[in-house]
């Protein structure tokens, strides 16, 4: 599946998500991020999503962009932060702030060789973050990625991205069940 397919797999009620679609992941509609940022951070946004048609049609689309490694380190983005996201929002939406500083004891050793440079890894980061929602994870990247000079319209322009993504894998979702209770009801 290519992203032109899974744009035009998109249901009517969708058609907001289609456009969106062709603006974010582009230079134009994702200002002061390059095309290996867009492609790395679209593609990290696809496989937080667990869309088997949106991470289809993103992977085509980054193959022509990524190394086999830096596709891997899309899965790390994804995977690690399944973790982070989880642990972090606990430690900061628990009233006892003594949880905030117990050492997480957990393993992230990708955090310091991701398999791509570190501003993409940040980008990407921050956007699935957003995606499982965990604002203590969104502040540290955001943080990181403004120390290293990324602007705050990148910022915003990778949290876009992973909303749109985020957004076609509902959309998917939704028609997938429609079409199931179809064939299950006759209806």
């Amino acid at each position: 599946m290519t992203i032109e397919t899974l744009k035009n797999a998109l249901p009517h009620y969708a058609k907001d998500i289609k456009l969106n679609l062709g603006i974010v992941l582009s230079m134009d509609g994702s200002p002061d991020l390059n095309a290996k940022q867009i492609v790395s951070i679209a593609l990290a946004s696809a496989y937080a999503t667990r869309n088997r048609e949106v991470i289809s049609a993103i992977t085509k689309e980054a193959s022509s962009y990524l190394s086999p490694e830096e596709i891997d380190a899309a899965k790390a983005v994804a995977t690690i932060m399944a973790m982070n996201n989880i642990y972090y929002r606990f430690t900061h939406l628990m009233e006892d702030e003594n949880y905030q500083t117990m050492p997480a004891k957990l393993r992230m050793n990708v955090i310091a060789n991701p398999g791509i440079d570190k501003e993409t890894f940040e980008l990407s980061s921050l956007a699935v973050s957003a995606m499982n929602g965990c604002g203590k994870c969104m502040n540290a990247h955001a943080l990181q990625l403004e120390k290293a000079g990324i602007s705050k319209l990148g910022i915003q322009s990778a949290v876009r991205i992973a909303s749109v993504i985020q957004a076609a894998a509902v959309a998917k979702e939704i028609a997938n069940s429609l079409n199931w209770l179809i064939r299950v009801n006759g209806c």
